[in-house]
């Protein structure tokens, strides 16, 4: 059963690159998993662009573990040298857009489902879940089908990591600093210069340390990645608006992030959202001493992910590198899918005798 599951998956990884899904436009790929599992008699459901199932033994006594994966892509970059939406002819390597992120995850994730469907000994349920709007933290993404899912105790989300396990992840907040000075003729000693305001602004960013470290995923990062101000060479700027780039980890809330980055900035400091929160797993789980029985490597994850938007445990893991997402001619290898299968399924089967 395995070996035919392994054979599905890589099938489907060609069949998800070979139709466009960007990020709110995963209508066609949605319809293609909705379908899949619609012939196999898994009673599908489907709410906007994201597909879910629940297993045949549902129990709501039993907790539920959750595979979730994303089926949207980012744009196919100017770089790319071949066509995207073409996986290709070499049986080793499969190409296209959302091949490496996150289709061979997707795929081996729902064949992981195929397998375990039936099974009336699991100690809980199972739900698959393939999403859209990943790519962009949307709203019509996973954030609107947890309700609909009802209570979820963990999950796998299904992203490249090499098959490892991301027990952590960072969390993500964007901010718009924004420096008030006061306008003046640049030949003269008048005006509040916004722009120096700025600065001293931007090199406590630069700078600051936060007091605490996460084990698993280290320091708070913050990068001031935009920055704007002036309109003509001989006029200084009142105003001078930057973009900062803030990573959380666990040690902080991102509550608690923005509270003191507004205690030590003098200037207006507006989060565009505090909704993607670090996230991860306590290190006692039964699923990580399964992992750890299985001789997975551990590590806590920079990337974003759906589990931002996960108030439970969870963990990372899926085929393909991390490395190879939103490149030119992106890729993922057929072995890597292949052994992700296996991989899932065994840890499924020794998390359920823990």
């Amino acid at each position: 059963m395995i070996d035919a599951l392994k054979i599905e998956a890589v099938s489907l990884v060609k069949q998800l690159v070979s139709i466009p899904s960007l990020s709110r436009e995963e209508d066609e790929t949605a319809y293609l998993l909705f379908s899949i599992l619609h012939q196999k008699g898994f009673n599908p459901k489907r709410q906007n662009n994201n597909v879910w199932a629940i297993n045949k033994f549902f129990d709501e006594k039993k907790p539920t573990l959750l595979l979730q994966g994303h089926h949207d892509s980012v744009p196919a970059n100017a770089q790319w040298t071949r066509d995207a939406y073409d996986a290709g002819n070499d049986i080793a390597i499969i190409y296209g857009l959302g091949s490496n992120d996150a289709g061979g995850a997707l795929a081996t994730l729902l064949t992981t489902f195929f397998y375990f469907y039936e099974r009336e000994d699991l100690k809980f349920n199972i739900i698959f879940a393939a999403c859209g709007e990943e790519e962009i933290s949307g709203t019509n993404g996973i954030s609107s089908l947890l309700p609909s899912l009802g209570e979820i105790d963990l999950a796998i989300v299904g992203e490249p990591t090499e098959m490892n396990i991301a027990v952590a992840e960072k969390g993500l907040i964007v901010l718009d600093v924004t420096c008030i000075g006061k306008a003046g003729h640049a030949a003269r000693e008048e005006g509040i210069n916004a722009i120096y305001l700025a600065m001293e602004s931007i090199e406590w960013f630069r700078s600051f340390q936060f007091p605490k470290v996460s084990e698993t995923l280290g320091p708070v990062k913050m990068s001031v990645t935009q920055i704007q101000a002036g309109s003509k060479h001989n006029v200084v700027p009142e105003t001078c608006s930057f973009v900062v780039d803030v990573r959380t980890t666990d040690a902080y809330s991102n509550e608690e992030t923005l509270a003191i980055i507004k205690e030590n900035v003098l200037a207006s400091v507006i989060p565009r959202s505090l909704r993607l929160q670090s996230s991860g797993i306590d290190a006692n789980h039964a699923l990580l001493k399964a992992a750890k029985e299985m001789g997975r490597k551990f590590y806590g994850s920079p990337t974003l992910s759906d589990q931002a938007l996960m108030p439970f445990p969870s963990i990372k893991m899926g085929p393909g590198k991390s490395e190879r997402s939103h490149t030119a001619d992106e890729l993922i290898y057929t072995k890597e899918i292949e052994e992700a299968v296996e991989l899932y399924i065994e840890l499924i089967e020794k998390y359920n005798t823990i």
